[in-house]
Order: C-alpha cells, then structure tokens, then sequence
C-alpha cells in the first residue's frame, strides 16, 4: 500500500465544500508518522568528496553511475563546513554571541515576533504564518507559504531548532500526493502547494491541514518555485543537521523526482531554461516576467544542484541524476552566455544587426538594437553586470531582479568573475539598489504607458511600489548570504545597518515604497514573518559565516565556460 494513499473528509461543518478547488490532509489512521517527525539524531557522516572537487562530466560517466551503486551518491561537503547545529543557540537569549559580535536589541524582540508567527498542527510547529497583523484584511497572509517559510526555517536551523523544519518538509510533501485541480483541469502531479492553512473544526474538535496550488491565487498561477524551494530546503535541513535520513526516505526521494520530472520532460523546448506564465515566483501577480524569468531559472539550477546532492543513485534515481547532469550542462552554458549583461555586451547589442539567418548568427533571438532602454546605458557601471531578467525570441528584459542574481550567485550559476561584477554593481548603483531599504526586488519600475501594458493598470503595482521597484526587507538574507559567498561581508554589514535604523521601528513592513524605499510600503502588511526571519538570518550569518553553507554551493570546475561570443564573431 502507497504511503500516500490517504482518506480525507473535505466536507468540514459545511464550511468546505469544493473538493476541485481545496485540497485537504485529515487522519491518517495506518500510517505511524510519529517517528519521522521525532528530533534528529546527529549522524557521524562519512565525508565523500563534494560536488565541487567531483565534476558533473566525471560523475555522469562514473562506472558507480552506471552501475546504480549506493555507496556512490555524492554528499555535499563544499568549503563552507557547517556541524549539526543541535542544540546550538545563536545570538537568542544571549548578550554576547561566541564569535565577539554585540547582539543588537532588535534581535530578541525579533525573535519574539518569529515565535509568535509559529503555526501548529496537531501540537506539532508545522511553519509560521506570513504575518501577524491584526490591523488588516487576512486575505491569505494568516497561511504558511512554501517561499515565505524558507528564511523561518533557516533561523531556525541556525538557532539549532530543526524540528520545525523537519515537520514543515513533511507535511508538504504530503500534501504534493493529492490530486490538484483548477476548474476541470488537473496539475502535474509533482506540484508544491504555495501555502496551506491549518483548518479547525470545533464541532469535531478536529484539525485539517488544507492547501492552495495556485486555484485561490490572483490569476490562478500556479506555484513554479516551491517545489524547488523545497528541495533547496531539504538540503538545507541536511547540511545543518547531518542527517541525511530525511532525504533518504523513499517519500522524500519520491518528492524530488515528481517535482523535477516536471521540468526534465521532453518537449518543444529549443532552450534549456523553463517557460513560465507570469506571476508564478514571488512576483505573484502580473509584471512582464513571463516567459523564462531569471528568478525561476536560478532556484530551478540551485535545486537541480542540490538534488543532484541528495538522490540516491540506484533505480529511477540513477536515470534522474543522468537527466540533471545532461541540464545543468547546457543550462548554465545558456544563461552564462545569454541572460549576462556588463558594459561590453551591452554595447556589443546595441551594435546588434538583424534578420540574421543560419547556426553562424551573432543576434540569435533577433533582439532588435532600438528596442534597449535608455536608462540601461546610464545604470551600468564600468565594473560590474548582472543577468538580465528575462531573454526570448526578439525580446531582452534588462530589468535588474535581485533574488534571480543572488541566487546566481549562492548556486554557483554565475561564475566567480561574474559574481564578483554583480557585488561591483550593488555598490556602484547603492542609492538605486539599496538606498534607504535594502532590497530593490527589481529595478527600475515600469510606469506610464508601459505600466497600463505590462500590469494591465494594476493598483498595487504602481511606479516604485510592491513589485514594480519597491523594496523588500526579506531580500537582505539573500544578500547577506551571496556577499560572505563572495568575500564582500561589509557590503551586507552595511545593508543591514540601514535596515536597523528602520525595520524594529516600522513593526517590520512587507515592504517599501519610493525610488529609495523612503515609505512603508501603500498596502504593505506590518510583522511580516519573512522580514523578521530575513533580518535574523542576515545577523547569523554575519556571526557565523559558515552557515552559509546551508544555501550556498561551489562551483563546478568542470562546467563549460561561457563562450566569449566576442571571439566566433571575429573567426
């Protein structure tokens, strides 16, 4: 009998009535769960050698690949050495953390603000609500979504808290094996819920978790990054703890496949990046990214990485780790060549010829050179580059978007000179990345006419507001974490400096408004977790540089070097 072959009454005091729209976790009566979600024991790993000293090339040719020996999955021990974090406590309840550093004031209170966001199933913590403001309209911000929760769950891994994170993992997995429909239509069956409530009976006394794949989201889109965040998660959780005994479920192994095996299916495809509708990331709502948007194509690389990390190589496994081999190649040649822009390329574009015809073309997607912006010209500095936001047929987003370059820069995407031009960029273009609040989520806005097309006149995301240039406290762990990965600690020093003047003040907005993030964001939510949770995360990783190991990989020696197009354009 299959793990998941579970019973649920959907039909709650009458409450909940669509069983197309509304997917349910109820009893689960032959199935002890109990031990799965017992406390880690810390395991005494042997330490194999790393994605980082054994190349792709070498390990999809390895006879133990071929052979689907287990003895030969591959670990990841990279540079940055994190031991089991049980039990650890990092700057909570203390004066004074091990490494030296004061602890700020924000900090505690902080942490108080975290706990009581915690969301309990069953007196079990199952993840943290999104934000804990009374003031508003719920609307959905009282769910545990899959996104919001990864910096929770790191503050608590860092703290040395990972049942949390153990129970989280579980409990969304799941909720993966339901049947999800939208209308009449049913998903993939390895689609990651974006969130899910907790929903009481009192009637029956009764708990029931119920989740949401996108049929209750604004435009119905359904989530592309959980499910990658949820194998970055993992990974993330078995880094920390050193215990790969969750990873190594037949459930969990299970889960990775369902969910990359909807990215690895053959198709149309003459790219290897994903094709996406808009507003399927954090972007949640209409903003010109579809298409193939650099903060899916960077988390959709960095959980490839990390599975590739975390499958066992025997059965279907073996053929799973193949497929991601054969991707990571031509993906990372696709977007180191394509998606990054410094001062050379662009001016190399801006000389583009068109209607260019044959394999021996330099304009491969016809981008017409009329078509660039004239802020870009302005924006890009003599040192530095980033990846733009999106490339397709006859069509360049050179939007600045600043989860898809961190990501880049954490899952070794960007190589090392690349990352080190994104840091140049940051600190060339402060006033506009990070100005009065750290992050731009993206930069610049769209306004005018271009903003009535692109967002179809939406009142949310007006000129430098949400997701049109507002700025985003959550993004400061993100940039915390790629500025350790790269040597550049005192850019996040910084960041987070002028976040402590504002963030404890503000009761920790969801967001900032203005070309600088001068305003509380118009709609913007207060006590919103993942502000909190990024902010805390930031401050441990500063502490403790070695937890960014948890999210952060080497580079691959063997990956293929960008093609330095310069070169065949001369031949």
């Amino acid at each position: 009998m299959s793990t998941f072959n579970l019973n649920v009454d959907v039909n709650h005091n009458g409450d909940v009535k669509n069983a197309d729209s509304l997917c349910t976790l109820d009893d689960i009566d032959d199935i002890d769960f109990s031990k799965l979600l017992e406390k880690p024991r810390p395991l005494n790993i042997e330490r194999l050698r790393s994605l980082d000293e054994r190349s792709l090339t070498e390990l999809s040719g390895s006879p133990q690949l071929r052979n689907g020996d287990n003895a030969s999955r591959v670990h990841d021990h990279a540079d940055y050495v994190v031991s089991p974090s049980v039990g650890r406590r990092s700057g909570f309840n203390t004066p004074r953390s091990q490494h030296g550093f004061e602890s700020h004031p924000m900090v505690g209170e902080a942490w108080d603000a975290l706990r009581r966001s915690m969301v309990y199933f069953r007196g079990q913590p199952v993840g943290t609500i999104a934000a804990v403001d009374n003031s508003e309209e719920k609307l959905n911000y009282d769910q545990v979504f899959v996104r919001d929760f990864v910096p929770s769950a790191l503050a608590f891994l860092m703290n040395g808290e990972p049942e949390i994170v153990r129970n989280f993992l579980l409990k969304t997995l799941r909720l993966q094996s339901w049947e999800k429909k939208i209308d009449r239509f049913q998903l993939g069956e390895g689609v990651m819920p974006a969130s899910f409530k907790v929903f009481h009976d009192p009637v029956r006394n009764h708990e029931t978790l119920i989740a949401d794949f996108g049929e209750s989201a604004i435009g119905r889109v359904a989530p592309v990054d959980s499910g990658f965040w949820w194998i970055i998660l993992l990974r993330a959780y078995t880094k920390s703890t050193g215990d790969s005994s969750l990873a190594d479920m037949p459930e969990c192994q299970k889960g990775m496949r369902l969910i990359l095996s909807l990215c690895l299916s053959e198709g149309f495809d003459t790219f290897p990046t994903l094709l996406c509708a808009d507003g399927c990331c954090m972007i949640d709502r209409r903003m010109g990214v579809y298409g193939y948007p650099i903060e899916i194509q960077a988390l959709f690389f960095m959980a490839l990485r990390c599975a590739l990390l975390l499958l066992k190589q025997d059965g279907e496994g073996k053929e799973m780790v193949e497929q991601i081999v054969k991707r990571l190649h031509a993906l990372s040649y696709h977007m180191r060549s394509y998606f990054w822009l410094d001062l050379k390329q662009l001016n190399d574009i801006y000389r583009y010829k068109t209607e260019e015809y044959s394999h021996t073309a330099v304009n491969k997607f016809n981008v017409i050179p009329d078509s660039l912006p004239e802020w870009v010209f302005d924006f890009m500095p003599h040192h530095g580059g980033f990846f733009i936001g999106n490339v397709s047929p006859a069509r360049m987003d050179f939007r600045w978007f600043a989860m898809g370059n961190c990501i880049a820069i954490l899952s070794s995407l960007a190589t090392p000179e690349q990352s080190t031009a994104i840091m140049d960029l940051i600190e060339a273009r402060w006033e506009e990345l990070v100005g009065e609040m750290p992050l731009k989520v993206c930069y610049p806005a769209i306004e005018s006419h271009e903003w009535r097309i692109v967002t179809g006149c939406d009142p949310k995301n007006t000129r430098w507001s949400y997701h049109n240039g507002g700025s985003w406290p959550v993004l400061l762990w993100l940039l915390t974490a790629a500025c350790i990965k790269t040597g550049r600690p005192q850019i996040a020093r910084r960041a987070i400096e002028v976040a402590e003047a504002r963030l404890h003040k503000d009761h920790w907005p969801e967001y900032y408004d203005g070309k600088v993030g001068r305003y509380v964001g118009k709609q913007a939510r207060k006590c919103q977790t993942w502000s909190i949770a990024g902010y805390l995360v930031a401050k441990m990783m500063l502490e403790d540089p070695s937890h960014v190991g948890m999210v952060a990989l080497e580079e691959d020696k063997q990956m293929k070097p960008v093609m330095r197009r310069s070169n065949s354009w001369n031949c």
